[in-house]
């Protein structure tokens, strides 16, 4: 089993910037790629940005430039720096963990962290 906590969500203007933080416990060694998603109301769950165990980044369009996902396997935590925020961005940031068996792909959800962008 793997166990995610995030936090660093909050309240800030457009324009401002948060920075997000995961921190990862259990079978850690299963994992290979991590991400996070954001799911705004009345809205699917989105990626907006994962990385791979090698440090292999991918971001959605809206994330590209303004974001920045980093992993720190020393401390089993991985980070989402976001800049230049939007009231767009504003939803429910979860951290996501994958694991691959034979066969089969596990993913791990955290609680969920609110963003809120607004004036």
């Amino acid at each position: 089993q793997v166990q995610l906590v995030e936090s660093g969500g909050g309240l800030v203007q457009p324009g401002g910037s948060l920075r997000l933080s995961c921190v990862v416990s259990g079978s850690i060694f299963s994992i290979s790629a991590m991400g996070w998603y954001r799911q705004a109301p009345g809205k699917r769950r989105e990626l907006v940005a994962a990385i791979t165990g090698g440090g292999s980044t991918d971001y959605a369009d809206s994330a590209k430039g303004r974001f920045a996902i980093a992993r720190d396997n020393g401390k089993n935590t991985v980070h989402l720096q976001m800049s230049s925020l939007k009231p767009e961005d504003t939803a429910v940031y979860y951290c996501n963990a994958v694991a691959l068996g034979p066969g089969a792909r596990y993913d791990y959800w955290g609680q969920g962290t609110q963003v809120t962008v607004s004036s």
